[in-house]
């Protein structure tokens, strides 16, 4: 799977053919395991209905972004080197992090060209992308009567280009009321190490980002990343008119279900 071209920074994919009963090894994030384990469930729920066999390598850990961003490459290239260990036999990805699965379709490849690693992390898919684009499924009978909000980070949005697999699947769930949140392609300022080494900055544009989701009238926000809503979700706990508004992963609206 290869870029094709760049469009105003949107990367278009060549995505391959799903065959039926292909098995999908499921990247469940180091940081989503221990803070959200909800969505890694919700992803392996919408993945079973679709028919999909799954299998969890229980062996993995995370994928070396952090040391990545933080510019330690050689020690990121001997977590890369673990992942691309685990996850060779499969052909199929799957994650619930549009941040990881861009690490590793992208920037695997820029630490460590013509690796293992790069090879393996071209088969990573974020969740939406591969229901959307792969299964090309876009409606999963999903029913939720509210306006919502979607917050997509930036390496989903600007390396994946996956920002239309998801608004897809979040407009085709019945009941749901779009609350587009102004300026919605601006970082919200988390960026891992980001937050911390330039903690100053990142709180000025997480401050930026939750007046623009207090402006949406969302009551709801969904996100396909939740690294993302660890560092703006953490702020609006502060607010006293946003502190009560929920967070959800994409994954987890999709479960829901008709009642009529």
């Amino acid at each position: 799977m290869y870029i094709k071209a760049l469009e105003n920074e949107v990367p278009h994919w060549d995505y391959p053919e799903y065959n039926k009963g292909e098995e999908v090894a499921l990247f469940i994030p180091c940081f989503m395991d221990q803070f959200f384990p909800s969505a890694g469930i919700a992803t392996t729920r919408l993945l079973e209905e679709q028919g999909v066999p799954l299998v969890f390598p229980d062996e993995q850990t995370c994928c070396g972004q952090p040391a990545f961003n933080s510019g330690y490459w050689e020690e990121a290239r001997k977590v890369m080197d673990k992942f691309a260990k685990v996850f060779w036999p499969y052909k199929w990805i799957v994650t619930p992090s549009s941040a990881c699965a861009a690490m590793c379709r992208v920037f695997f490849n820029e630490a460590a060209p013509d690796s293992l690693a790069a090879s393996v992390g071209q088969r990573v898919y974020e969740i939406s992308e591969f229901l959307v684009n792969v299964l090309h499924v876009t409606d999963v009978g999903a029913y939720f009567p509210a306006r919502v909000g979607m917050h997509i980070g930036c390496h989903g949005r600007r390396e994946l280009g996956m920002a239309d697999a998801a608004m897809t699947l979040l407009k085709n769930i019945r009941g749901v009321r779009y609350a587009p949140i102004p300026n919605v392609e601006e970082c919200c300022g988390f960026g891992g190490t980001f937050s911390v080494k330039m903690a100053g900055t990142s709180l000025a544009m997480g401050r930026k980002k939750i007046e623009c989701i207090r402006q949406s009238g969302a009551q709801i926000i969904v996100t396909t990343d939740m690294s993302c809503a660890m560092h703006f979700g953490g702020m609006m706990r502060h607010d006293p008119t946003l502190k009560k508004m929920a967070i959800v992963h994409l994954t987890e609206l999709l479960l829901q279900r008709r009642r009529y």
